[in-house]
């Protein structure tokens, strides 16, 4: 939905009211990597993301918990993860939201943020240490194997917003 400013005399209607209220509805990001290849799927991943969009402003929610038919694309290190974007983003962005990565069999978590890559996806960064402050990957794009091996139970969880084209 494309923002229009208001004019002076402009009445009050209910499609301008309407358009100024977000209200949150059901998105599935498509997942893809940088190259193009080695494609991951979701298979029976539980994908609970939303988002509302106020004026020019896009709010998101990403809830991701793969499970035991999901497939992490097979690119490796350097074949990073990308997720479309609910509404086509006016630029890109180095911090457009902020989350965590959950390792579910060892309860590890990694701080990330969603950084806007192209108007029409992001990627998800690792923005600081495990917060155990054991492991020893703390930078880079996550992928099929950053910042460990993902598996069944592993998770992203993250939340931002941008400004929409």
């Amino acid at each position: 939905m494309a923002f229009t400013p208001w004019a002076a005399g402009q009445r009050i209607e209910a499609d301008r009211l309407a358009a100024m209220t977000p209200i949150w509805a059901a998105w599935t990001p498509t997942w893809s990597t940088s190259s193009g290849s080695a494609t991951p799927s979701y298979g029976n991943a539980t994908v609970d993301c939303k988002y509302a969009q106020s004026a020019d402003t896009v709010f998101f929610e990403m809830e991701i918990t793969f499970g035991t038919t999901t497939n992490f694309g097979g690119g490796g290190s350097s074949d990073n993860w990308r997720f479309s974007l609910p509404v086509t983003a006016a630029e890109t962005a180095l911090i457009a939201g902020m989350g965590e990565i959950q390792d579910g069999t060892a309860t590890e978590r990694w701080p990330i943020r969603a950084r806007i890559t192209t108007t029409s996806v992001f990627e998800v960064e690792l923005s600081g240490r495990n917060y155990n402050n054991t492991a020893n990957v703390s930078s880079g794009l996550i992928d099929a194997t950053t910042p460990f091996t993902w598996a069944s139970t592993d998770r992203i969880l993250l939340h931002g917003h941008y400004q929409a084209a």
